[in-house]
């Protein structure tokens, strides 16, 4: 049977002074991405080190199975969380020579966003959030998945998270499980919107929760 990757994702508002979900969860780490040449410099030597450890054959793709996989949200605020997510989005993952996975990748539509309140939904595609017309998508690609167990992970995952044209190095807990054929990735965390240029000075402060 086909070996297939689950995601399931969220991203969660972070605001003072309130009662919310998103309280007591682990924060990202998030720092400026490598130059250009410190990246190639390092992936470089990343693929000289894969490549004399394991052929790079031995390296699998898997599909991203759409149906049973998500990407939400939750945004809280003083009068309460409001939820949301992603109705469109594609990705993958590579397995190494073990079966474990290796890396991932997505890319989300963020035109594709929904809330449980209809205005809220127009406002986040507005410029003062997401600015869904200039920035139609949001990507991420894991650089790093390390184990690292601990209180609510099994590993660790760094990579490149790019919203609205900006480009930082993040790295969040995970929990990644393998059952069958399937792998699941499943994340939690806040990561504060203003590192994104999402600076909207209202009651709604952004942050992110991840599960892959």
């Amino acid at each position: 049977m086909k070996t297939q990757l689950l995601l399931l994702a969220s991203a969660l508002v972070l605001t003072l002074g309130c009662k919310s979900e998103i309280d007591n969860k682990p924060a990202a780490t998030v720092t400026e991405p490598s130059t250009a040449a410190q990246t190639a410099a390092q992936t470089a030597a990343q693929t000289a080190d894969q490549a004399a450890a394991k052929p790079a054959a031995e390296m699998k793709e898997v599909a991203l199975v759409a149906d049973g996989s998500s990407i939400g949200f939750v945004g809280a605020k003083v009068t309460g969380d409001h939820t949301g997510g992603f109705k469109t989005f594609t990705g993958k993952g590579m397995t190494d020579a073990d079966g474990k996975l290796a890396k991932v990748e997505f890319e989300v539509d963020t035109t594709s966003v929904f809330t449980d309140a209809e205005k809220l939904t127009g406002h986040l595609m507005s410029p003062d959030f997401f600015d869904v017309e200039k920035f139609p998508k949001a990507t991420f690609e894991s650089t790093s998945i390390t184990e690292a167990a601990g209180e609510g992970k099994t590993h660790d995952i760094t990579g490149n998270m790019s919203i609205r044209g900006i480009t930082k190095t993040i790295t969040f807990p995970a929990i990644i499980k393998t059952e069958g054929s399937d792998i699941m990735a499943a994340s939690e965390f806040t990561l504060k919107r203003s590192d994104f240029n999402i600076v909207y000075a209202g009651s709604l402060t952004t942050s992110s929760k991840k599960t892959s």
